[in-house]
């Protein structure tokens, strides 16, 4: 089980919610109380890993080799008593929580360190209880919720109260520390405090590019040496690391220097633990909480079947997994980059821009241009999806002066029509005045489609690269597949935008839970906006893919 699969667990228990929530009476208070509480439970489900250690030992630069992004603050002075957490978000921005004020507020992350720092905010005069990191990275998406404690052993001795107030919050520690001068004072009392709590901690010795590898394994000898005498045979998993390593390689997508830099060994660690404890008993646990409550249903028919799936479900669970090869949550967000930034399909909004762009003029030449008002009174008109756009743009003024000559060319063929020798001769004339015989704006339509296109496919001939598309709706990515004749090009878009279509119903159905639990404040803007990338994913652009008569879209027209 990976972290995407686990995901995909939780996401069916909440279809078995729903299901459920469909049973419940509505004057049973008491059932949909708990039904609710199981749904914000899977909702807020996420892993609390926090992060302390002594300034200057790369706290702060070892979590943005984990993100993969340098955006935190390093090389700064020590933290007042802020505690900063990270979590995922579509943009990166940061929210400033305080202790007595009701508003928050946001800032640009590069004004992060003027609000959280001894320097630009001593004794934390601004009254800030949290800074709220909010970034892009892909393993945050997946539940991971960083937290970044004020240094141990600092002179204001509420930054380490305030650390170590943190301990029933956590479902992890990283105890940083680094070879120079391993295991203060200061952390090996924290490590006694969390090992007290039964806190997991991690150990990550930072800052190994300095020594040599024989230097290096004797520090960690010293400091298993220093837990075996403290704690007997308590495991505390020890990493060897380079944060400053690790993110350059990461940045410049180097994999053998990643690799050296020991970053990914803590980091399928990590997820490891997730997996195989903390993950594995929650959704344990909430199985068994959910067959709980639909033994209490009454008269539910379905209630055995969903029972059984969700044994089923917890079978699946089987033993605990061995420690993963590779961290396949990076994997999979580094095949195809910047997922979560996608714009929508650039075809349509090509399209899009071209046919504004015509229907904008158009509408005035109609009005100064006795010529072209009775070109579109010939022609029909617009047809009728187009002529909602024309007057979205277009005055009441500009209308009454443009329209005229369309309505008295169609009144002229009504008048003939009515003279017509059968009823169906007649039924088929009126169909052809309601649409337009020949819409202007449909064949600048087809003509940017054509362009655009055709363009496309050949930047992606040239280039082979998938990465520069934006979210290719399904009609386009049909057209953009027949302009492809590289068989390996075509397959590597293919399984690209399918990696576009699996993470938007992702969105969709962190959304929902997130809905059903009450609690849409949780989501990010990608979840918020899922229904409607959804749509244009599988349709297009409603203002540039035109249903015809028959239902089917618009072709295109090859070359």
């Amino acid at each position: 089980m990976d972290l995407r699969e686990y995901e995909q667990k939780k996401f069916t228990i909440a279809e078995v919610l729903r299901a459920a929530a469909k049973a419940v009476p509505e004057d049973a208070t008491e059932l949909r109380e708990r039904l609710q509480d199981l749904f914000a439970r899977l909702a807020e489900d996420r892993f609390n890993l926090v992060v302390v250690g002594r300034f200057n030992r790369g706290k702060t630069s070892l979590m943005n080799a984990v993100l993969g992004s340098n955006r935190l603050p390093t090389d700064i002075v020590p933290l007042t008593s802020v505690i900063t957490t990270v979590t995922y978000g579509s943009t990166e921005r940061v929210i400033l929580k305080y202790r007595n004020r009701r508003l928050d507020s946001e800032i640009p992350i590069e004004e992060l360190p003027q609000h959280i720092t001894q320097q630009g905010n001593p004794a934390n005069r601004l009254g800030i209880r949290t800074a709220e990191v909010e970034l892009p990275a892909e393993i945050l998406r997946r539940g991971f919720y960083f937290v970044d404690t004020p240094g141990l052993g600092s002179v204001v001795v509420e930054n380490t109260l305030t650390t170590e107030s943190f301990l029933p919050e956590a479902d992890a520690f990283v105890l940083v520390t680094s070879h120079d001068s391993p295991l203060s004072e200061d952390e090996v009392r924290f490590l006694k405090a969390a090992s007290a709590q039964r806190s997991r901690t991690f150990i990550v010795v930072n800052k190994h590019d300095a020594i040599s590898p024989g230097q290096r394994e004797k520090v960690i000898d010293f400091i298993r040496e220093q837990l075996s005498a403290m704690f007997g045979d308590v495991a505390i998993q020890i990493f060897s690391a380079s944060s400053t390593e690790g993110l350059q390689a990461k940045l410049s997508k180097n994999s053998e220097q990643l690799a050296a830099s020991g970053i990914p060994e803590f980091e399928n660690a990590l997820i490891h633990f997730l997996l195989n404890e903390k993950s594995r008993e929650f959704l344990t646990r909430m199985c068994s909480r959910v067959v709980d409550l639909m033994h209490d249903l009454p008269h539910w028919p379905e209630m055995q079947w969903f029972s059984g799936r969700l044994a089923s479900l917890a079978r699946e669970f089987g033993p605990k997994d061995e420690l993963p090869r590779t961290l396949r949550a990076a994997e999979a967000s580094e095949s195809f980059a910047n997922l979560h930034q996608l714009p929508t399909c650039e075809i349509c909004a090509q399209i899009a821009h071209d046919l504004w762009n015509f229907i904008s003029k158009y509408q005035s030449d109609i009005i100064i241009d006795a010529e072209e008002r009775q070109r579109f009174a010939v022609s029909g008109g617009f047809c009728p999806f187009h002529a909602w756009q024309l007057q979205s743009v277009q005055s009441p003024y500009g209308i009454c002066v443009g329209y005229p000559p369309l309505l008295e060319q169609i009144a002229a063929e009504l008048r003939q029509t009515a003279s017509a020798a059968s009823v169906d001769e007649i039924c088929a004339n009126i169909r052809t005045s309601a649409f337009s015989r020949n819409c202007v704006a449909c064949d600048v339509r087809a003509d940017a489609e054509r362009k655009y296109v055709q363009a496309t496919a050949g930047r992606l001939r040239q280039q082979h690269i998938v990465d520069s598309l934006s979210a290719i709706c399904l009609p386009h990515l049909a057209m953009l597949a027949s302009s492809l004749p590289d068989h390996e090009l075509l397959r590597l878009l293919l399984k690209r935008e399918a990696a576009v279509f699996e993470r938007s119903a992702e969105d969709m159905r962190r959304y929902a839970v997130k809905h059903d639990a009450l609690r849409r404040y949780l989501a990010s803007h990608e979840e918020s906006t899922a229904a409607e990338r959804a749509v244009v994913l599988v349709a297009g652009r409603r203002q540039v893919n035109i249903p015809t008569q028959t239902g089917s879209l618009l072709p295109v027209v090859q070359t």
